[in-house]
């Protein structure tokens, strides 16, 4: 199945090298551009593309309150922010605002074009330029943090740690023997118990927690499932 992307981005010249970069990629089909934020919101309720690939910095509305309309407007469109912003406020922004992805624009080509399939399998994804400072910030690296998973219950914590290795909703119900609505319904729980927004805080906070004892397998940099 053909991943269908928009391209948003206020300068032609990185549109361009996108376009020229995802038609030589097999499975993937641009089929609009934005220059700013308004323009992207309306794509992506237009064009109902998969992937949403935009920056953070646009004229007319920056790339964060774009995602955050398109989330409301276009809940089914994923985002991806392809940015050079690297800040750990901007990236938590973004993250909380929708975004599934967080993208530097000095990243390869190898690894934008898996950050879009990523974001499209519904899935989310942090690049390695910008997973460790939020996972810091998360895990609120000091002396002797406290354990913010210690108030979950034995099934929540397992469902959390299996989130952080990178499965899936549906691979954890079936690592599980659970249902998608039962892992679904012991998230929202511990997304509260936790004060995050989504799967991605869930993740990146567990991880910085659990380090090398949370289950692992083969994400590349940043991954995480959804």
């Amino acid at each position: 199945m053909t991943i269908r992307v928009v391209l948003a981005d206020d300068h032609p010249v990185i549109r361009d090298g996108l376009q020229v970069l995802l038609a030589s990629v097999d499975g993937i089909s641009v089929v609009g551009v934005a220059a700013n934020g308004p323009e992207a919101v309306r794509a992506a309720v237009t064009l109902k593309p998969d992937v949403l690939v935009m920056d953070i910095h646009m004229p007319g509305g920056d790339g964060v309150t774009a995602a955050q309309e398109v989330a409301r407007v276009a809940p089914t469109v994923g985002v991806l922010m392809l940015t050079m912003l690297d800040d750990e406020e901007t990236v938590r922004a973004a993250v909380r605002a929708g975004a599934a992805g967080y993208v530097l624009k000095g990243a390869s080509q190898q690894q934008i074009v898996r950050a879009i399939e990523t974001v499209a399998a519904g899935d989310a994804i942090l690049g390695s330029g910008v997973a460790r400072p939020v996972l810091d910030a998360l895990a609120g690296r000091s002396a002797a943090p406290p354990d913010p998973l210690a108030g979950l219950t034995p099934r929540e914590r397992q469902i959390v740690e299996l989130l952080a290795s990178g499965l899936s909703t549906t691979a954890i119900a079936g690592r599980l023997a659970l249902t998608t609505k039962t892992v679904n319904n012991n998230l929202s729980v511990v997304f509260g118990k936790l004060g995050v927004a989504n799967r991605t805080e869930a993740a990146l906070l567990a991880r910085g927690v659990l380090g090398s004892s949370a289950p692992t397998r083969d994400r590349g940099p940043g991954g995480f499932g959804g």
